[in-house]
């Protein structure tokens, strides 16, 4: 049984799964409305007001999640958190109240697992499919095939900078309305021609937004009663006709919800106009499907990070052997140093089938532009957290280790360190299948037993083990070859 927690912009959302077959079956969900957007002020600081009611939503949440035994639960925030400029502030607050770390996603993950959720739901296996999910801060649209995706964006435009910028007194015009959706397409008009060369058989809108808008067109029998561009102008005429929001009185939508409704319309006709969308079927999946699903295939060791790694060194041109001969070194190594718990050999191995990425752009420094790369590449799975993680092993994988200094402060993140630069040297010196005598321990000092005749085979291992022991001595580990 897995759980996911959506924080995002909008609402905070909690959903509670049990895999059966090939469907997912929601045991319990929670919702609380917080419009975390709206806590942004002028700035993109989130007010006091805000982060205590998130606080106090995720203390709720964590009430809930206790009372079932969880085989894992993963907790993501969106939009809101990744623009907040005081979002390092509050996150560790929001993971003390509900007691699990808390991943703030990129966008284009965002859609990946939108678009998981989706396939989750509608399992049709060789359906070219169009995906349009509009939140509170962001609205990402999704291209694919089955469950493969081919193309993936998130554009900053939601449902919350709509309405606070184009209605912001809920008063609705003719004026207003337009320019707000001209805005929309302003933002979609530059990747729509991407997306027309993908093509679709059909296409769906996941959001809350998306199926209050499509519950109201269908239950007050507006337009055509579905999605449809001429089903959105008639509502955009009824709305426009009632002239703030809330004189708003039809079924189909809670009159807090209306606000965002509205916003939400908005990008979604500027959306359907650009992609050229004629209709679109709303469906009751998503974001929080899919991070169950994610959940579900790493427990069945299906892990998308592994595809993701491999996708980056394929476009990056890596040799593919030399990371292999890596990895493998710097997990041995690693597993020899014997570490406290099990939480880096993933991260190790990932760096290291990565270490030689910046050797796309130059060889001098190719460890630093390597860090840069492997932090800010688009890689489906990892979050800003873990590739910052990555990025700080492929940075210390040679040369001093002053820029790494805080993370050695870890002990099992220094041994990773260590791993990976003793495989680096080991490697190019060609020794990677002679280390059968080699012992090595860091228990608060670094000490290597080196065999001599290791050292005969490999003469030019001396001079890179004096390098080392600078390095480390430099940042207070001491560090002894014998």
């Amino acid at each position: 049984m897995f759980a996911a927690v959506d924080l995002g912009s909008n609402s905070f959302r909690l959903h509670i799964g049990e895999p059966l077959g090939a469907r997912m079956h929601i045991v319990r969900t929670a919702r609380d409305p917080l419009r975390l957007a709206a806590g942004l002020d002028s700035n993109n600081m989130l007010t006091e007001a805000a982060m205590r009611g998130a606080v106090a939503c995720l203390h709720d949440f964590r009430k809930i999640l206790d009372e079932y035994h969880l085989d894992a639960v993963r907790v993501v925030a969106t939009n809101t958190m990744r623009v907040a400029k005081n979002a390092d502030q509050l996150l560790p607050q929001l993971e003390a109240a509900i007691g699990y770390p808390i991943e703030i996603i990129s966008g284009e993950e965002e859609g990946r697992l939108i678009y998981m959720g989706v396939t989750r739901a509608i399992e049709r296996q060789d359906e070219r499919r169009l995906v349009i999910d509009i939140g509170g801060g962001s609205t990402e649209v999704i291209a694919g095939t089955g469950p493969e995706i081919h193309l993936v964006e998130s554009f900053g435009i939601g449902t919350q900078p709509q309405a606070r910028d184009y209605f912001p007194d809920g008063r609705i015009t003719a004026r207003s309305f337009d320019a707000a959706v001209t805005a929309a397409r302003a933002r979609f008009e530059d990747a729509a021609s991407l997306y027309h060369a993908q093509g679709w058989d059909a296409a769906y809108g996941s959001s809350g937004t998306m199926r209050a808008i499509s519950e109201v067109i269908g239950r007050n029998a507006i337009g055509d009663g579905t999605v449809s561009q001429a089903s959105l102008h008639a509502l955009r005429d009824i709305l426009i006709e009632l002239g703030h929001v809330e004189a708003f009185a039809l079924q189909g939508v809670k009159r807090d919800r209306v606000p965002v409704m509205v916003g939400g319309l908005t990008v979604l006709i500027g959306a359907m106009q650009e992609l050229k969308v004629e209709r679109l079927h709303a469906v009751n999946a998503g974001l929080r499907l899919g991070v169950l699903s994610d959940l579900e295939l790493r427990a069945n060791r299906r892990d998308r990070r592994d595809a993701a790694i491999r996708s980056c060194m394929q476009r990056f041109r890596v040799d593919t052997q030399r990371a292999l001969r890596t990895c493998g070194i710097a997990t041995l190594l690693y597993e020899r140093l014997q570490p406290q718990a099990d939480s880096q050999p993933h991260y190790l191995a990932w760096s290291a089938m990565l270490h030689e990425i910046g050797l796309a752009i130059s060889m001098s420094g190719a460890h630093k532009h390597g860090a840069y790369i492997v932090e800010h590449a688009d890689l489906g799975g990892f979050t800003t957290r873990e590739q910052r993680l990555l990025a700080t092993l492929v940075l210390g994988q040679k040369g001093n280790l002053r820029k790494i200094r805080e993370a050695l402060v870890e002990p099992d993140l220094a041994k990773a360190v260590l791993a990976l630069r003793l495989a680096v040297v080991l490697m190019h010196a060609r020794a990677d299948n002679d280390i059968g005598g080699l012992r090595l321990r860091m228990k608060g000092k670094i000490e290597i037993d080196l065999p001599p005749e290791l050292l005969a085979r490999h003469p030019t291992l001396a001079p890179w083990f004096e390098k080392e022991e600078c390095s480390w001595n430099e940042v207070g580990i001491s560090f002894q070859a014998r």
